[in-house]
């Protein structure tokens, strides 16, 4: 049985980045993934994830992201890859709208997280945005929040960088092999999987949907898996003005649809990229609906795609469904399990997770280590949640 000093279950987001950061310290890790990362079966994939400032889910997030963007530009220096594009965001709201998103008082608390944090913003009325940015399709009630300093990432290209260094550095990686179960003792932890059996000092458990099956217990009720999708549309004609020079990521908190919707510049030749969020049903990884049907594209497309944004054809391009697994205050679990203080679980996704990844591995990889985090853990414990 191979021993380790810290075995990582799940290198997606939060997994690959916990697996780099213990592996640049010298630590012996190993990082297990039941597909080949960067896979589409999960939380982290779809081209492009938006990275923002100023947190609508709380200021207390901000300095996660701050710090998430220095690894970020630490990482595209050393491996050349192409990861953060800082186009700028918009978020447009308005006191009428039907729509919320998961957080209550989402324009707000990002008001209020920009001018805490001191992070560059403007505040724009209905006339200023149709002048900045004309192609959506605003309401004379509805206003906007502007930072210039977010954007989008690019989710596979993230993970492909650090497994690579965290290759580089040592880490052992197994990719597809199945965790099927983990114990804990005194003297440390044992891991099965579907092709062996290995022990480790401590575990991270990074599974993301798969957490409240690997779990059990209580975690099959405080985490719920919703399926999502995302879809692309063709844009009629010249597409310089949808590409990221012009064209801001956004989040909309529509006047006359229950969801709020995000979206993305034109890149990579697919077409613009939205979205909206669903929480009415849940589901499993192995349950869920991989495929996208007609009525769900159309509907994008009639009712919320083509109305809002100007130039778009219609036509879509690409779709693709991905899982959130969510906590009932749609925050972070970054804690030591109840049973046992070899476990250290991070179920960081709630739909906003991923532009908090790097320094979350960090705060994972000094967990492991028994270091105390630089960053105050209070609002990610389990004992929140009685």
């Amino acid at each position: 049985m191979q021993k380790f000093d810290v075995i990582v279950v799940g290198l997606g987001a939060m997994g690959s980045a916990a697996l780099y950061q213990l592996a640049k310290r010298g630590v012996r890790v190993a990082g297990l993934d039941r597909y080949s990362p960067p896979h589409d079966q999960g939380s982290s994939h779809g081209g492009t994830r938006i990275t923002r400032l100023a947190i609508g889910e709380g200021a207390h997030y901000t300095p996660l992201v701050k710090r998430s963007h220095e690894i970020w530009r630490e990482i595209e220096k050393e491996t050349g890859a192409d990861l953060l594009t800082q186009s700028g965001e918009l978020i447009i709201s308005s006191a009428a709208r039907k729509s919320s998103l998961h957080i209550e008082g989402f324009f707000q608390n990002t008001v209020d997280a920009a001018r805490r944090h001191g992070i560059a913003h403007e505040l724009l009325d209905a006339n200023q945005i149709r002048r900045r940015f004309p192609l959506f399709d605003i309401r004379d009630d509805e206003h906007g929040f502007f930072e210039p300093e977010a954007g989008f990432l690019r989710p596979e290209a993230c993970i492909g960088a650090q497994l690579l260094l965290a290759e580089k550095h040592g880490a052992a990686i197994h990719r597809n092999e199945a965790v099927m179960t983990f114990e804990s003792t005194a003297a440390g932890v044992t891991v099965t999987t579907d092709r062996g059996r290995y022990a480790a000092d401590r575990i991270i458990v990074a599974a993301g949907a798969w957490l409240p099956t690997l779990l059990g217990g209580p975690f099959e009720r405080l985490l719920r898996v919703y399926r999502q999708v995302q879809h692309w549309f063709a844009v009629d004609g010249d597409v310089s003005q949808h590409t990221p020079e012009h064209f801001p990521v956004f989040i909309w908190e529509l006047a006359d649809w229950p969801q709020g919707i995000y979206g993305f510049p034109v890149i990579d030749g697919f077409g613009l990229k939205v979205a909206t969020e669903q929480y009415a049903e849940t589901t499993s990884p192995d349950a869920v609906a991989r495929s996208v049907g007609d009525e769900e594209i159309a509907l994008m497309r009639e009712r919320i795609a083509v109305p809002n944004i100007k130039g778009l054809s219609g036509r879509s391009t690409r779709s693709a469904v991905c899982l959130y697994t969510v906590t009932p205050d749609a925050g972070f679990i970054i804690d030591r399990a109840p049973q046992s203080d070899r476990v250290i679980l991070a179920s960081c996704c709630s739909g906003h997770g991923f532009k908090h990844s790097p320094a979350i591995g960090e705060i994972l990889a000094d967990m492991a280590e028994r270091r105390a985090p630089a960053f105050d853990l209070a609002p990610f414990r389990l004992a929140r949640f009685g």
